[in-house]
């Protein structure tokens, strides 16, 4: 094995840290950069980021409240106002328990790889390397996909609110295209700013996430005549044609669910965070409730204020997206419905950036460990210690796939369908292998001063599920992650159209047979794992 491979499950290290504890709040770099580098890590960012700035990236990245009114398009149309309240309901329980479990493993091994460090550390020895470099690229073009996503959103939701206000207006490829590149291009100049402009830029995007949610749910709420709870608890339809109501409600399920998608993207900056040990895990799970109850509270309003389901339906065939006309007829002003969705617009930018954020952090740990072509290109900082390289070539990369729109937008929706199944694949991996470690003796408890591996044996980190509820909590995570890999390779509608067909496991399959090609073929030559730099 090449010198600089990190073997992560043994090590005789007797380096010694400490923890932050409350009563202690200075020395949070040198003890945050002692754990980086007992996992083998150099510290070379900069810590700008503590638990408020964190959790408003978290919180805008995820962009609950506001993705679930763009996610519950599909599931409202197919399935009915009572399958969008309810698929968003099963989601969020089995987020949270993916995102407890993540938490566990973060507090553990705060680096910015993320799944694919955890699954080097803990993945059995004789296939390690293959696993952790399969998870590394579904990750890292997971959060590729989910930076083109954020930019073609916030683009369609601008174009929404101009055929709003100008019905007579119909929108042009070429309008997305550059609307696209506009708003890429002011989510990368943000992160171009350095880590410390953007850490305190979240901090004020935290506020305006909450402020905006009352801007919102309180004028729909207030103004809109409200529909008996029947409907909206217990009115299912199956307007995809499936054999049952439940297969319909299954198929529909993935788009609600994944309006809190990308829980891991506190992460991925792990390594920009102080006393990150406790702050990723704990603003993981933050970002989950808030988010979830935000968002469960704006979509039960939605609901109770639809007026005319039909319109509201046929609104995202012209509007891209049917809560504008949901609150054009809620508040009675074209004007209203536009500051309301100018409020969702702004929110999304914030978004973009976040996502743009964790998007190149992933990048940049791939590159650090040598997985991805022009590794040492993409590796380079600044001297503010910015990963410029990598955060231009996530630019590069939406500016150039946002051509694909020119030929069709099915094509790019194929595209974007590999959000779902890359991320939830490599949650299914980690959430899977940190079972059987569990069940196996693999980790020993926690210890302030301990090494993080030790002995042979993985040591918890200072933030974790108590037993048995970790154990529990473990297989329910494994268990709603296969269910929610399985459905999200559905079409919307059965006997779909090339048009209405669910690409998805067309562009994971190629993703995933050409990371194993390449590994087979060159990348077993070289890539043994994450590489220990101390």
């Amino acid at each position: 094995m090449p010198k600089d491979a990190i073997e992560l499950r043994v090590t005789t290290q007797s380096k010694t840290m400490s923890f932050i504890t409350k009563s202690d709040q200075i020395n949070y770099s040198n003890q945050d950069d002692a754990v980086l580098r007992q996992l083998g890590k150099r510290p070379l960012l900069n810590r700008n980021f503590g638990f408020m700035s964190i959790l408003g990236l978290a919180c805008s990245a995820l962009c609950s409240w506001e993705g679930i009114l763009v996610t519950s398009v599909p599931s409202l149309s197919l399935g009915g106002p009572a399958a969008v309240i309810w698929a968003f309901v099963v989601g969020w329980i089995g987020t949270i328990s993916v995102t407890a479990t993540m938490a566990e493993l973060a507090s553990a091994a705060p680096t910015a790889g993320g799944q694919y460090h955890w699954v080097a550390m803990i993945a059995p020895e004789s296939c390690a390397a293959f696993l952790t470099y399969v998870v590394a690229w579904l990750t890292t073009l997971a959060w590729q996909a989910m930076a083109i996503t954020a930019s073609y959103t916030t683009t369609t939701i601008l174009l929404g609110i101009v055929v709003l206000s100008n019905p007579t207006y119909t929108p042009q490829s070429w309008h997305t295209i550059l609307t696209m590149w506009a708003t890429t291009l002011f989510a990368v100049l943000i992160n171009l700013t350095g880590g410390r402009t953007l850490a305190r830029f979240e901090g004020v995007i935290l506020v305006l996430h909450l402020a905006g949610f009352f801007g919102i749910l309180v004028p729909l709420v207030y103004f809109a005549p409200h529909n008996p709870p029947e409907f909206v608890f217990t009115t299912f339809y199956n307007n995809g044609g499936w054999s049952s109501q439940a297969l319909s409600f299954f198929v529909g399920f993935p788009t609600v669910a994944t309006a809190l998608i990308g829980a891991d993207c506190a992460v991925h900056m792990s390594e920009e965070i102080q006393s990150a040990a406790l702050v990723v895990p704990r603003a993981l799970m933050y970002s989950i409730f808030i988010n979830g109850a935000l968002a469960f509270a704006v979509i039960v309003g939605l609901m109770f204020s639809i007026s005319d389901l039909e319109s509201a339906i046929e609104a995202a065939s012209t509007m891209f997206y049917s809560f504008l006309q949901i609150f054009q007829s809620a508040v009675k002003s074209t004007t209203g419905a536009c500051l309301m969705a100018g409020i969702i617009f702004v929110l999304s930018i914030a978004s973009s950036i976040s996502v743009y954020a964790s998007a190149s952090r992933m990048m940049w740990s791939f590159s650090r460990d040598r997985g991805l072509p022009l590794s040492r290109h993409l590796v380079k900082l600044t001297k503010n210690a910015l990963p410029m390289n990598s955060i231009l070539a996530t630019t590069t990369i939406t500016i150039v796939l946002s051509l694909i729109v020119l030929a069709s937008s099915v094509a790019l929706s194929a595209l974007l369908s590999l959000v779902v199944a890359a991320l939830y694949s490599s949650y299914l991996l980690v959430c899977c292998l940190l079972l059987w470690r569990r069940c196996t003796g693999g980790f020993q408890p926690y210890a302030p001063g301990s090494d993080v591996l030790a002995s042979g044996h993985l040591s918890w980190g200072p933030w974790k599920l108590p037993e048995p509820l970790g154990t529990v909590n473990n297989v329910f995570a494994c268990l709603y992650s296969a269910l929610l890999l399985f459905w999200s390779f559905w079409p919307q509608a059965n006997n779909p159209t090339p048009e209405t067909f669910n690409w998805s496991v067309l562009v994971f399959g190629a993703v995933l047979f050409f990371s194993v090609f390449w590994y087979i073929v060159r990348a077993r030559r070289y890539f043994k794992g994450p590489i220990r730099e101390v």
